[in-house]
């Protein structure tokens, strides 16, 4: 009788090769998981006291960005901020905006401020100044949209407004204040009973 051995030699070197194929597809996989990993929490680059400028179609200035420091990291499409001002040019008023952090995200569509988030509206002819403070504010500086879900503070001149949150379109131009709201104005001659 003639050993089944040498026939089973093409089938044992194809089961072993295949399952060498599996091992080494799967070790050279998690390598490159390891190495996605790492490059996530590295940026591509650090700006240190930088100055950034959008324009609009007509070349008019839309706002300026200024950063202690500017941190990108090119997987995840974030960019870091440390002490970011923003200043717009609204209707002929200017808009200042401060905060601890920030990121910008989505292609800098959209921006998130966080950390004693200030804003100051400067006075207008008839129109007192107005500022802002909120733990958190989420901007769309192309679209001169703003909300936080975040407990707001405004002043407008004497008056105060406290609120769980606020959406603002024209970047402090027109304000839905959300939640519970409580103001506080001041009498005048016209208001007195």
């Amino acid at each position: 009788m003639r050993s089944p051995l040498p026939r089973l030699y093409p089938l044992i070197v194809l089961i072993v090769l295949a399952g060498s194929t599996v091992w080494l597809e799967r070790a050279t996989r998690e390598e490159e998981n390891e190495r996605s990993a790492e490059s996530r929490s590295e940026p591509d680059f650090t700006a240190e006291r930088a100055r950034l400028i959008s324009f609009d179609e007509q070349g008019r200035q839309r706002y300026e960005l200024l950063a202690d420091r500017i941190t990108n990291y090119p997987l995840p499409g974030v960019t870091e901020l440390d002490r970011p001002r923003l200043r717009y040019g609204v209707e002929g008023r200017e808009l200042r905006l401060a905060a601890e952090k920030g990121e910008v995200l989505d292609g800098g569509t959209e921006v998130l401020l966080t950390g004693d988030v200030r804003g100051l509206r400067v006075a207008a002819p008839g129109s007192p100044e107005m500022t802002f403070a909120s733990a958190s504010l989420r901007i769309w500086p192309d679209d001169q949209r703003a909300e936080t879900d975040e407990p707001v503070v405004l002043t407008r001149g004497a008056a105060t407004a406290h609120a769980e949150g606020m959406k603002s379109d024209n970047l402090f131009g027109t304000l839905d204040l959300i939640g519970s709201v409580r103001v506080r104005m001041p009498s005048s001659a016209r208001n007195t009973p």
